[in-house]
């Protein structure tokens, strides 16, 4: 696994690849960067330095509000019931938003709202696997892990 550092307009965000996809996108120095995650000090593979040179142009386009939809290859690790979860993020469409209870119907467990936002929080990459569409039944933003300002500012930039 190799990870870099890459800057963005909300701030310093960490990208990890392993075997040619991305693992793990968090905000350097925010809530959601695991202690774990440094930068790497083995030497990068073919496959993974491609896949993150393909991330940081993916996320280049996001940002200058071209890119509406990430194809660069992910693999986020977590139990069955979160890659579920992070499996109907990435069906949210660019520029929308859902509720907690929405995304639990999504899946097809309306019961299961509080482990939905779980598995929100516990997102292993943020903005590609977009958790930041995910808001209160009543409209407002609720908790993401580079704070409700980075929410603001990426549900702003999709709105253009």
């Amino acid at each position: 696994m190799i990870t870099i550092k890459y800057v963005s307009p909300v701030g310093s965000i960490l990208l990890s690849a392993n075997d040619g996809a991305i693992t793990q996108l968090y905000f350097d120095g925010g809530i959601t960067t695991p202690p774990s995650l440094q930068e790497s000090a083995s030497r990068p593979g073919v496959s993974d330095a491609h896949v993150l040179d393909t991330a940081v142009k993916e996320l280049d386009a996001y940002f200058a509000g071209r890119l509406k939809e990430f194809t660069v290859p992910l693999c986020p690790q977590g139990t069955p019931f979160r890659t579920r979860v992070w499996q109907a993020l990435q069906e949210i469409p660019y520029g929308e938003t859902i509720s907690y209870k929405q995304l639990a119907l999504n899946i097809g467990n309306p019961a299961a709202i509080r482990a939905v936002g779980g598995a929100n929080h516990h997102n292993p990459i943020s903005i590609i696997i977009p958790c930041h569409r995910v808001i209160g039944a009543n409209g407002k933003l609720v908790g993401y892990g580079g704070g409700i300002e980075v929410k603001e500012f990426l549900l702003g930039l999709e709105k253009k």
